[in-house]
């Protein structure tokens, strides 16, 4: 080991570089290979899933994905939306906030016509519907569709992949 003059101490280690010693076993650094591993292969499996379940089109879930969150997930905070009836969605009985392909292609950062081409598939797939004025949103067979897939298989594996984290960390 090198000596070092009094006037020059350690440097400080470098910015994203956990230091610790190889004794030292309590240490976070030493989980996060174990963990970042877990969570790798569960992402990994869930892809895999989605390619397949969208006939082996990646983009086709993201889209789907973001036209859902759109219409469903920005009403959380009192957003003002259409009955579903007027959106095509006939029986159900929410609110549903529109969005078109444009809001959509800049949500993503894909060109606007991928994403016209992908829409115009999910139409066919029946998983959304368009309006006249070009308002997009999810069917109510794409929400009992992937909704019952997303708690009967996904939800508990993310539970159960969220407990062995816990446990790998020691929590």
């Amino acid at each position: 080991m090198p000596i070092r003059p009094e006037n020059n101490p350690p440097s400080p280690p470098q910015a994203g570089v956990i230091a610790h010693s190889a004794a030292d076993d309590s240490s976070p650094a030493r989980l996060l290979k174990p963990v970042a591993l877990l969570l790798a292969r569960h992402e990994i499996r869930n892809l895999k899933r989605w390619f397949d379940e969208f006939d082996r089109d990646i983009l086709l879930p993201i889209l789907l994905g973001e036209i859902a969150l759109y219409n469903i997930g920005a009403l959380e905070n009192g957003a003002e939306g259409v009955k579903a009836d007027e959106a095509g969605n006939s029986g159900a009985d929410c609110v549903l906030r529109p969005c078109n392909a444009y809001s959509i292609a800049a949500a993503t950062s894909l060109p606007r016509e991928t994403v016209r081409r992908k829409i115009a598939r999910l139409i066919e797939l029946g998983w959304i519907t368009r309006l006249d004025n070009g308002h997009l949103f999810v069917t109510r067979e794409a929400l009992a569709h992937f909704g019952s897939m997303l708690t009967s298989r996904q939800l508990p594996e993310v539970i159960e992949t969220a407990d062995r984290a816990r446990r790998l960390m020691g929590d």
